[in-house]
Formats: C-alpha cells, structure tokens, sequence
C-alpha cells in the first residue's frame, strides 16, 4: 500500500537539472518539528501541482510528468521547488493564478508550522507576457525635469477629514517648497468629507498655480484603489479631470488593478504603487511571502513607482539589507522592463534624508508626511526642509552641514533630530 510519505517522495528531484525556461523558480523557507526537510518540501510540492494527501486513481503518469512540481534544491530551512509553465494559465489566470499555485493552499498544511516564498523566478517565456511600466524611473523623471536627483515627496496628512480645497491648498505649499511629488494616502478614496472628482479638480488647479507661480514641476497621485469592474472607469475619469498620477493599493485591490491601468491604452499617467496590508503576509520572517515576490509582481504588472520600505531609517518595520533587496528588484536590469522608481515612505523627517539616500542610492522617491506638515514653518517650510535634505544627501552631505545656511532644515532638525 502507497502511504501519503512514500508518494510525496516522487515529488523530490535533488540535484536534476531542469530547462530554467519551462519552469517557475520558487525558493520557500521551511519550519516544521513534524517532518524532515524533504517531507515538508515533497508536501508543499504535491499541494500545489498534480498531487494531494493521497495517491489518487485520476493522476495519470503521463499528467504527472509533465505537471509536476519538483523539489530541486534543499539547503538548511530552504527548499527550491521548480513549476512547470504547464501549471499556470496567463491569458485568464494573470497574477491572481500565479500566487494560486506559487503562494496558496501551502500556507494551511497542518504539517508545517511555517513557511515563507522568499523568492520567485520566472522563466523568460513567462515575462514576455507582460509589458511592465510604461514610465518608470526616466518617464517619471522626463515628466518632473529632474534627471538625477531623488525625487522628494509628500503624503497629505492628515489622513483624511481634510476637504477638496484644503488638500489642495497643502499640495499647491508642497510644491512651492520645491517638493516633486505628493500623495493621497492609502485610505482617501470618495469621502463625502473630500470627493475624488471635487479633489482631482482642486489639486490640478494647484498643481497649475505652482508651475505659474514658481516654474516648479509637481504630480500628485490621486488614489483610485476601488473595485476590479470600476478601476479603469475612475481611473480614466480622475485623468479626465485633471490628475497628474494615480495611484493603486496593490494588495487590497489585486495585482490586476495594477495591470489594467498600465497596459490599458486609455490611460496616460504613471501608476504609484501604494503595499497598505502588505505586513500582514511579509513582516513574519517564518511565514507569509516576501515582499521581494510583490516587487517582482509589481514590476511585471506595470508599476511606475512603488513603497519597498525605508531602509531601516522611519517608523515602519524593515532592515536595510532586506529594503536594499526590493529596491534592486525595482532596478535591476535582469527583468526586461522600465526600472521601477522605489519609493520611501513612512515615518521620515527631513534630519533622515541624506542617510538614506547614502544607503539606497539617488534612484529614489523620499516622502514624508508629518515630517513636511509637522514643520514649525507649515506645509511650505516643511517641503523646502525636505527639498534641502535631499540637495543634501545628493552632494554627500550630512544634514547638519547643509542646515547650517538652511534655516528650514536647521528648524527641522532642531525639532526631530537626525538619524
């Protein structure tokens, strides 16, 4: 008789060399005081392909062959487990099919008390199937006029309760302090307190007033995050008003909302990417997905610019050597699409700035909203610290030096420190 172990033994090909371009790559890190290494990766194999918690009659040799996923490499708590293409259905699946099998049932094995998708690899047949950016780093940086330094932005803050005319009066200060770029936050969407189309029309007419006022160039993501049937229709009518960006939060509303927007022809802005919830899968270093598998996503669906953390600098959860990882995601040059402008965001105030433009290099938006409202000068003073301490991080600067004839910064800096 075939017990559930000795089947999922047939899932195990230690050391077989596998064509990289018919399979998908999927490194997991495994915890489990029930079974051995191999078990728990023969298990997470069986669930998601051909197999389940016994031989059935219906599985076919031929099927099995072919569909199988196979256990290629383990080393220590970490196991590789190849898919083929065979497995995964582009044309209708998308991303949501693709996480179905590479991220899905394995999460639940009773066996298994914890496991993480590091990493995922996609074969080059795979990636043709998507368009990536159309923008991304030089599209963003051809539309702002500003071809090497770091992008410096801005969140409104507070999160919500503020009305059309009163956020736009915070954008048009922002950018009159010099600030790129500015956000709704993730949880701003229709609000009686503020409609989307009353918003868009305001801040555009801010946004117009900066470049007449000043010469300066800014954009603002309008967040356009709502239902899968209604994204495009609000998208093209927040561009129809007037937007500048847009922006999707990518986890709550699916990596499809990201796609439409970047490959459907109708749309013309670049797309911010905004991770809200993304903790709750990547913050675990024994279970969930790493954020690493997000960017990879992002990047494919068609994301100009997205958040990948604050390089252990700010209030949100993160160590540079984990943020530098996503960032690389976002630009390396292994993917063939636009690089992705990686995005800084959460607790940053102007004293941080040149430190993390030192760790993660000038491809990169740095935003800040307390940190730019919260400034004993208002909006404006708070923008031109930030716009300071980047000018500063971009000579190679510390703070301190550059405050010394930046009066704004030097405020900042008196009233938050540095890093």
């Amino acid at each position: 008789m075939t017990t559930p172990q000795s089947y999922s033994e047939k899932y195990l090909h230690l050391g077989e060399k596998i064509d990289m371009d018919a399979h998908v790559l999927c490194v997991y890190k495994i915890k489990s005081s029930q079974m051995s290494m191999k078990e728990a990766a023969a298990a997470i194999a069986t669930e998601q392909s051909t197999g389940t918690w016994t031989e059935v009659s219906t599985l076919k040799e031929e099927n099995f062959l072919k569909r199988s996923g196979k256990v290629i490499d383990i080393k220590d708590n970490m196991a590789t487990i190849a898919f083929p293409v065979e497995d995964f259905s582009l044309d209708i699946g998308g991303v949501p099919q693709i996480l179905s099998v590479i991220a899905g049932n394995l999460f639940g094995l009773e066996s298994i008390e914890g496991v993480r998708v590091e990493d995922v690899i996609f074969p080059k047949s795979m990636m043709r199937e998507f368009k990536g950016p159309k923008f991304g780093v030089e599209g963003l940086r051809n539309i702002l006029k500003r071809p090497d330094r770091p992008l410096v932005g801005t969140i409104v803050k507070p999160k919500i309760g503020l009305s059309p005319e009163e956020t736009a009066s915070y954008v048009y200060e922002a950018g009159m302090g010099g600030l790129t770029n500015g956000k709704d936050d993730e949880t701003l969407s229709n609000q009686k307190f503020c409609p989307l189309e009353e918003r868009v029309v305001a801040i555009a007419d801010a946004l117009d007033r900066v470049k007449q006022d000043s010469g300066h160039i800014m954009i603002h993501a309008i967040n356009v995050s709502t239902n899968g049937h209604q994204i495009l229709e609000v998208a093209e009518r927040a561009q129809e008003l007037g937007a500048t960006q847009l922006m999707v939060d990518v986890l709550t509303c699916g990596f499809g909302a990201v796609q439409v927007l970047a490959e459907d022809p109708s749309i013309k802005l670049p797309v911010h990417v905004h991770r809200t919830m993304h903790a709750a899968m990547t913050r675990n270093k024994d279970h969930g997905i790493s954020m690493k598998v997000f960017a990879k996503l992002v990047r494919m669906c068609g994301g100009d610019a997205l958040h990948i953390g604050t390089f252990g600098v700010g209030k949100m959860k993160g160590e540079a050597t984990h943020d530098l990882a996503y960032r690389d995601v976002c630009l390396t040059k292994d993917m063939p699409y636009k690089p992705v402008m990686p995005v800084a965001s959460g607790g940053l105030q102007p004293g941080m700035i040149p430190a993390l433009i030192h760790i993660a290099g000038k491809d990169l938006q740095c935003q800040a909203g307390g940190g730019v409202s919260g400034h004993p000068r208002g909006v404006r003073g708070g923008a031109m610290a930030m716009s300071q301490a980047v000018e500063a991080g971009y000579l190679g600067m510390t703070a301190e030096e550059y405050a010394k004839d930046h009066v704004e910064l030097r405020e900042a800096l008196q009233k938050w420190g540095s890093a």
